[in-house]
């Protein structure tokens, strides 16, 4: 999680190297509005630069100017100290910046600037931190210094990707699965256990349209795969913290799609029209709209979260988590026949979405598990009843004349929700329905290869425009692939999406197929969360392959 960038200008080179310091937690005493304790490593609330001129010369800027408030008010410069290398930033109620660099610096209302010139092993730094609870008082007051909170960062998450060195597949697609990794490491919130959705707003789904979502909070939705995907890789820990946010959440009353990430409730939407997103895009969005929307498919997430935490300890549920449990499952009962907004959250008219019924499903089928695992006998009867019944409606009413599940009731269009269902044990992979619709989704949804969530003109999702191909479904038709047989075809889709990654390897929500431009927020911890399963399914196939081809 350290950014290194080689710059080459006209009269020299510079490597760049930026930081959100990470060390070893030093303190003692509580840290006031944690619920979690400080784990071994913690961020310092420092973002840490070095530039080193590696040949020629390089005529190199500083320029610090923070907006507050999201551009509403900007901050005035002060020196600290009796020279010019540092100073401290302030607006009204907002957190104190201080910025300390090896430069001499000019300030002039909101920005503090410099100019110099590198040459050949010059290293400039600057370090600019703000008030926090986790902050440890640390000065950076030299190059040396500098780099050696960079050297702390790295060594940090060297050391936590450490722990997952028995779980990570020896293939070459091993550095897709860590920077996966370390990117919904990254987006986690270590005071309450979330993990973000994405650390980005309004970043366009679609090129000057108005899909421009705040996506700076924690999805239930992302729940049962969070969970999944950090035991698969041996992050055990990471996965308590979540499902210890999610109880936090429960316990705070009515479960809701979304919380912010200290588990707030009220996410109410608002438009920034003084700003201009990603290549001029508005509107600029705070907060999301979707948080109090009706979307059956947060019961079966939550309950399939549940069950991957508890998979082989349902007698240890203690009775809140239980009573928490229950409350899920027969929620599920009452609410399995009404309409939603579905799992991608239209701003249409409620429809009787079949991912939704299946989600459902999913809650009932894993609550009768537990509760049966539990000798709840009498609950794990009533519940897997009203499951099997829900199992019946769907394929009853969710599945064309073709035998391929539709994206709602008495509906032709085809939705890569239904991917879900091999995903999540619906049906088997051999049904024919299954092969039928993962078929028709890699062939009539698909755009170059790449998934669509459904077609704009056939969907009512209140917003005009259209959306590029959803990475997150893509991925799960590689799983889906993978898991009817198709594994030479499933391969080839995950490499595909592979080679469309970043530099970095990390992706946005969604790709341009024509392109391969990502859009939307970024980086998207639900993207990462479809390649960690791909990945793994894909592997295991190749290496069953590979086993069946020896014992003949």
């Amino acid at each position: 999680m350290v950014l290194e960038t080689t710059w080459s200008t006209p009269t020299g080179w510079m490597v760049v190297r930026d930081a959100l310091v990470t060390g070893p937690w030093t303190g003692s005493g509580r840290i006031p509005g944690r619920r979690r304790p400080p784990g071994e490593f913690m961020g310092k609330a420092r973002l840490v630069r070095t530039a080193t001129c590696i040949a020629g010369e390089i005529d190199l800027h500083l320029d610090c100017m923070p907006l507050f408030d999201y551009g509403r008010h900007a901050g005035t410069w002060n020196y600290d100290g009796d020279g010019y290398n540092a100073a401290t930033c302030v607006s009204e109620d907002q957190p104190e910046l201080k910025l300390s660099t090896s430069l001499n610096l000019g300030l002039g209302g909101a920005r503090a600037t410099a100019r110099t010139a590198l040459h050949a092993g010059d290293v400039a730094y600057a370090a600019l931190s703000w008030e926090s609870a986790d902050a440890d008082g640390s000065e950076v007051d030299s190059a040396t210094a500098a780099a050696a909170e960079i050297d702390s960062t790295v060594e940090a998450w060297r050391e936590w990707l450490r722990h997952s060195s028995s779980k990570m597949p020896d293939h070459p697609w091993r550095p897709f699965l860590e920077r996966s990794a370390l990117t919904l490491k990254g987006l986690s919130y270590s005071p309450s256990g979330a993990i973000m959705a994405a650390a980005t707003t309004s970043l366009p789904e679609t090129p000057g349209g108005e899909r421009n979502w705040d996506y700076r909070f924690t999805w239930i939705r992302d729940s049962a795969f969070m969970l999944s995907a950090l035991y698969k890789l041996g992050f055990d820990w990471e996965a308590f913290g979540y499902f210890g946010f999610l109880m936090d959440a429960v316990s705070a009353g009515p479960l809701q799609i979304m919380y912010g990430i200290d588990a707030e409730r009220e996410l109410d939407e608002h438009l920034l029209k003084h700003l201009h997103g990603y290549n001029g895009a508005q509107p600029v969005r705070i907060g999301n709209g979707a948080y109090d929307q009706h979307q059956h498919d947060v019961w079966g997430m939550a309950m399939e979260a549940a069950a991957v935490y508890f998979a082989h300890a349902a007698a240890e549920i203690g009775p809140f988590a239980w009573e928490a449990i229950t409350g899920l499952a027969e929620n599920a009962v009452k609410i399995w026949r009404e309409p939603d907004r579905g799992i991608w959250e239209v701003r249409g008219e409620p429809r009787q979405f079949t991912a939704s019924k299946v989600m459902c499903w999913v809650a009932l089928d894993r609550a009768s598990n537990l509760a049966a695992a539990r000798q709840a006998d009498d609950l794990a009867r009533r519940w897997r009843a009203t499951a099997d019944e829900i199992h019946a409606d769907v394929c009853a009413n969710g599945v064309d004349d073709r035998g391929v599940f539709v994206q709602a009731y008495g509906s032709s269009a085809l939705d890569a929700a239904a991917l879900l269902i091999p995903l999540m044990g619906f049906l088997p992979p051999d049904d024919d329905r299954v092969t039928a619709t993962v078929m028709a989704i890699a062939n009539e949804l698909s755009i170059d290869g790449l998934v669509l969530r459904y077609k704009a003109d056939e969907t009512d999702d209140g917003l005009s425009g259209v959306e590029g191909t959803f990475t997150i479904c893509s991925f799960w038709l590689v799983s889906g692939l993978a898991l009817i047989g198709e594994t030479e075809r499933a391969a080839a889709l995950c490499a595909k999406l592979l080679s469309l990654a970043s530099p970095l390897h990390l992706y946005a929500e969604e790709i341009e197929a024509a392109s391969g431009r990502h859009l939307g927020n970024f980086p998207q911890a639900f993207t990462h969360l479809a390649l960690i399963d791909a990945v793994l399914r894909v592997i295991a196939a190749e290496q069953a392959a590979a086993e069946e081809a020896q014992r003949n």
